[in-house]
């Protein structure tokens, strides 16, 4: 779709000297003016002038035949064809494990009433966003790399990037929570079950998702009805705001303001939570126990601090890549992308059963009883 200007109106906003006016002027298409302001004089008067453009938004057939109405995701935009097959495998692939490994740990806690506690709560909470999240983005890209269809709607694409931005930011929450629960397991042993009980955590998560649903609202409504320059091409497996706001033709000021905001609100202040909370738990372990305990209580701690490790440093560290421009390929971006976003989801829920005896103990009694019953 491309965008070529109808009329341009300069309207005063103030009058430095002389009366107000309100100037129109025809401006060929080349020329493209969202919320500028000028100085301008006719040689009496001085204003200060808003320049405003009305668009008019014309349909391009895309090259492979999707109209103004599609989004494409490209993927891997630079990878021959010849690898497709292999990509789309990986993807399946992956798919399948998340399938299967967050089912297991949501199926295995959510019948069993000795496992309903708060942090096995937040657990299962966190494999089941993960397991939405892997559900509404890798079927789509696989099917672009098994079938040739990338296109996606923009209410399809839009409504992606909303779960998207969603269970993303609840991810965030959740691990943040888990930290709190640790925090005050470690520091308030005896308060704890009086504390942190299975309803307050289930409360805390429910605001989590509403405040999580907050930020993807913000996100995706700032988006909506804005004229996009001819590129439709989503450098990525699946639509988000950070590949989708550059196709925006119009002043993205707006958009880096709120990007910074909600990266605030997601991203550092969950995390800066975080470091507090081991800070003050390494505090109270060196001074509430013996040497020989330390080892033991902060084992308890390691499970966490690996989920947090693979969330957080990958998306500081392509955070910093973009700002100072250490990356320049698009497959390079594409690829980190979908290492951070879909390996942490199948390795998770593995942390959790590896590391977990109480997990380890319903997993094996649940496989002996299905061994038995084939028996």
């Amino acid at each position: 779709m491309l965008g070529s200007v109808r009329q341009v109106s300069a309207t005063v906003v103030s009058t430095i000297w002389g009366p107000t006016r309100r100037l129109h002027s025809q401006a060929s298409p080349a020329y493209r003016f969202v919320g500028l302001r000028d100085i301008i004089t006719d040689g009496l008067n001085v204003y200060e002038i808003e320049i405003s453009v009305n668009w008019l938004l014309l349909r391009e057939d895309m090259a492979n035949g999707s109209g103004a109405t599609d989004f494409v995701l490209m993927g891997f935009p630079g990878v021959p064809q010849g690898y497709h097959i292999p990509i789309s495998l990986a993807f399946f692939v992956i798919y399948m494990m998340s399938l299967g490994a967050n089912g297991t740990v949501v199926a295995l806690i959510l019948p069993k009433g000795n496992l309903h506690q708060p942090m096995y709560i937040l657990i299962s909470n966190l494999a089941l966003s993960d397991l939405l999240f892997d559900t509404v983005t890798l079927p789509k890209i696989i099917a672009k790399y098994w079938f040739g269809d990338g296109r996606m709607s923009f209410s399809g694409c839009y409504f992606q990037m909303s779960l998207v931005h969603l269970l993303g930011s609840l991810d965030s929450f959740l691990i943040m929570l888990m930290a709190g629960d640790r925090l005050i397991a470690i520091g308030q042993p005896l308060r704890y079950a009086a504390l942190i009980t299975p309803m307050v955590t289930l409360i805390i998560c429910f605001f989590s998702l509403v405040l999580a649903t907050g930020v993807s609202s913000v996100s995706t409504f700032l988006i909506l009805d804005v004229p996009f320059c001819g590129k439709y091409k989503i450098n990525s497996c699946f639509c988000s705001r950070t590949f989708v706001v550059p196709l925006i033709c119009s002043d993205l000021s707006t958009f880096r303001v709120v990007n910074l905001s909600l990266s605030l609100i997601v991203l550092l202040v969950p995390l800066a939570f975080i470091i507090l909370s081991y800070v003050i738990i390494i505090g109270v372990i060196n001074s509430s126990f013996r040497s020989e305990n330390l080892g033991k209580l902060f084992y308890t701690c390691t499970t966490h601090l690996l989920v947090t490790g693979m969330y957080y440093i990958p998306r500081l560290f392509l955070y910093v890549a973009s700002y100072v421009r250490l990356i320049d390929s698009a497959d390079a971006d594409v690829l980190i992308l979908c290492l951070y976003t879909f390996l942490p989801h199948v390795a998770n829920p593995v942390i959790y059963c590896l590391r977990n005896k109480e997990i380890q103990v319903t997993l094996r009694d649940l496989y002996r009883r299905k061994v038995g019953s084939l028996m």
